[in-house]
């Protein structure tokens, strides 16, 4: 029983520390933890529906939550909820409530002022649009023209602001006011999620073809909030969503054809591009252009089958 105090005390030590701190993303944007509910042992005290403190070893509930999310066994971990306050532009905002699993508060504009800042762009941060996707980014432009863009930028918003103090002084209802402020404008929101689907949001929006600036929260809020409050889960979110490979039907075919072919020619891997190609999904073969065989040349140069 004594054992079992010092650690509810720990865990309540812990939490206390991380609730309220604001981590910082963006120029004037946060995460913080507002509470949280549960922690690793729920996640097991769900999945075995009774559970008796103290006897099972923790290799056993390590062991559990990792065969758990490694199989997708997903309501235990809806058994643990968090609460975070956010502090996010609105264009990054519209994407975060895409994700419509959680409860959100968001400050309101017709009840308050608009909160008086705005994203702005470093110098050194504006990116080209993707060649290949028509939804991402591709190089960073020149400092030179960077520090142009950032110029206009800050005109921009300050103008668009100016217009909107002047309606507000003027008498203007504050739900009208704010129809010209930026999407940059900064917006505030509780944001409270079970544990399942916050792991869910944090694959999507912390994988590299996700836009930086919804990356930087995702990632502040995955390795500042609940990797220290459930860390074995965090681990086996690691092993097995971020760190791991999903291998379609057929990328299995083209690894069996690329092996059945090295068998024969007596090469070894990395296997060269002209290989990739002989060894392709024939549905592709006609394809200039497809997104799925690039998709699986990459997996297979990650695994070093096929060479970069």
């Amino acid at each position: 029983m004594a054992a079992a105090d010092s650690s509810s005390q720990d865990r309540l030590a812990q939490v206390n520390e991380l609730r309220w701190q604001k981590f910082p993303v963006l120029d004037d944007g946060f995460v913080c933890l507002v509470d949280v509910m549960g922690d690793d042992s729920s996640v097991v005290q769900a999945a075995r529906v009774s559970y008796g403190e103290g006897t099972k070893k923790v290799s056993d509930d390590r062991t559990l939550i990792r065969y758990l999310l490694r199989h997708r066994h997903t309501t235990p971990f809806e058994m643990a909820e968090i609460k975070f306050l956010v502090r996010v532009p609105m264009d990054c905002w519209r994407q975060w409530v895409r994700h419509r699993t959680a409860n959100i508060n968001e400050y309101s504009t017709r009840y308050s002022l608009a909160i008086d800042a705005a994203q702005t762009t470093p110098v050194n941060e504006w990116r080209t649009q993707a060649e290949s996707n028509r939804q991402g980014s591709g190089e960073p432009l020149s400092a030179e023209l960077g520090q142009q863009l950032t110029e206009s930028e800050t005109e921009l918003q300050n103008q668009m602001r100016s217009v909107y103090q002047q309606r507000i002084d003027s008498g203007v209802a504050r739900e009208q006011a704010r129809k010209d402020l930026p999407l940059a404008t900064y917006t505030e929101a509780y944001w409270k999620i079970d544990l399942h689907n916050l792991l869910h949001f944090l694959a999507l929006r912390m994988d590299s073809h996700a836009q930086l600036e919804i990356r930087n929260y995702a990632t502040a809020i995955g390795e500042k909030i609940v990797a220290p409050l459930f860390p074995v889960v965090w681990e086996a979110f690691q092993d097995y969503r971020m760190q791991s490979m999903f291998l379609t039907r057929l990328d299995v075919g083209v690894i069996q054809r690329l092996n059945a072919n090295a068998a024969t020619a007596g090469t070894t891997p990395p296997f060269s591009e002209d290989a990739f190609l002989a060894a392709q999904d024939e549905g592709w073969a006609s394809l200039k252009r497809s997104r799925e065989r690039d998709e699986c040349r990459s997996k297979l140069q990650r695994m070093g089958l096929v060479a970069e």
